[in-house]
């Protein structure tokens, strides 16, 4: 199916037409007609083109702009509370950035993928986070290196945005194109433990498809998926090797003041820490402090957190590239990234790049 009639057929069903119905307003006499442009067999005229854009309320380039993705990127949601129309808003914003790296970068549509379904086991969900992180060669601090190794050896685009407050991340695909976008505005654990889970749905997508929202109960599956999907960036991040290391208990010690240090060591939330620890045996449930008196205790700094530049360098440098070229309008580069033309200056410099002219 063409660009031109995959648009024309989504905005058909948003738009709750027929193909008759579609047929009669264009004069094109048949829905057959109509059918066989949504399947790419037949090429809109301009005209038509024309015509099809005031029928169905669109801009003409919305049928050909290859850097819209126009409903065809497909997302799964960490986020809490979030209302539809916030949800729309961010996959409308999320299918502009991966449509842009799709059409800038020629991505290769080779994927990895680990074929688990539902009914597998927990601790399968942990060997495969165990697998990743040596097929990654990553080292013992997983968090620190896991953002890095996937674009460079999967190609998997990372995005830092600064997303409406209820939603965390997403896992994404467009054609070629596997993304993770995270909130650059959560604290680097959480924003650390997302990318590890939103790893796992890119790795199971074709075998273990993840539901839309992570939270929807509407889905009889969606529970068990999210829960293997947190075994498995429990044992990606959290190395059962380096975690028993750290965890010589000492009789009496205040264990939600110890939790929280060791999780510092390895980036990650202190309530993600004590979980890891149940599950490996080394903690009993009754003994562990709850998620409350752990997250009330300051855990040790390591090192300080910065917030991340937004989007990511390697978009970031192929748009640069393009608007220097003249492939791409600083309108248009403004636009995809939501900001203004100054805004769009100033992205580019938090990336150490900066243009030729003044906008």
């Amino acid at each position: 199916m063409t660009r031109v009639g995959h648009r024309v057929r989504t905005l058909r069903e948003q738009r709750r037409m027929t193909q008759e119905a579609l047929a009669g307003a264009l004069g094109l006499g048949h829905r057959q007609t109509v059918g066989s442009i949504e399947a790419g067999a037949r090429r809109l005229s301009p005209s038509e083109m024309a015509a099809a854009a005031e029928v169905l309320g669109v801009p003409v380039d919305y049928f050909t702009d290859p850097f819209h993705a126009a409903g065809e990127a497909a997302f799964s949601f960490r986020a809490e509370k979030a209302d539809e129309n916030t949800l729309a808003a961010f996959e409308e914003s999320g299918g502009r950035w991966l449509a842009t790296y799709q059409e800038l970068a020629k991505p290769s549509p080779l994927r990895r993928a680990i074929r688990l379904k539902p009914h597998d086991s927990y601790e399968r969900a942990q060997a495969a986070g165990d697998e990743v992180r040596r097929a990654l060669r990553l080292g013992p601090v997983p968090a620190t290196e896991l953002a890095e190794a996937i674009e460079r050896e999967w190609g998997v685009l990372v995005l830092y945005v600064d997303a409406p407050e209820s939603i965390s991340g997403a896992a994404s695909r467009l054609g070629g194109v596997d993304a993770v976008i995270l909130n650059r505005r959560e604290s680097p654990a959480r924003r650390n433990y997302d990318l590890a889970h939103e790893v796992f749905h890119l790795l199971t997508w074709d075998s273990m498809p993840p539901p839309r929202l992570a939270q929807d109960r509407r889905e009889p599956s969606a529970k068990r998926i999210e829960e293997l999907a947190n075994n498995f960036a429990a044992a990606l991040l959290m190395p059962e090797d380096g975690v028993r290391a750290q965890w010589p208990q000492v009789p009496g010690e205040d264990l939600a003041g110890r939790i929280p240090g060791i999780a510092t060591r390895f980036a990650v939330s202190a309530p993600a820490m004590k979980w890891r620890l149940v599950n490996l045996g080394l903690l009993s449930k009754k003994a562990a402090p709850t998620d409350a008196q752990l997250t009330s205790v300051a855990a040790p700094v390591q090192g300080r957190d910065v917030l991340p530049a937004p989007f990511n360098n390697r978009l970031i440098a192929l748009m640069h590239r393009a608007v220097e070229a003249g492939e791409l309008s600083v309108r248009k580069a403004a636009a995809i990234l939501g900001t203004t033309s100054y805004g769009l200056a100033e992205v580019f410099r938090a990336h150490g790049r900066t243009l030729s002219y003044e906008v």
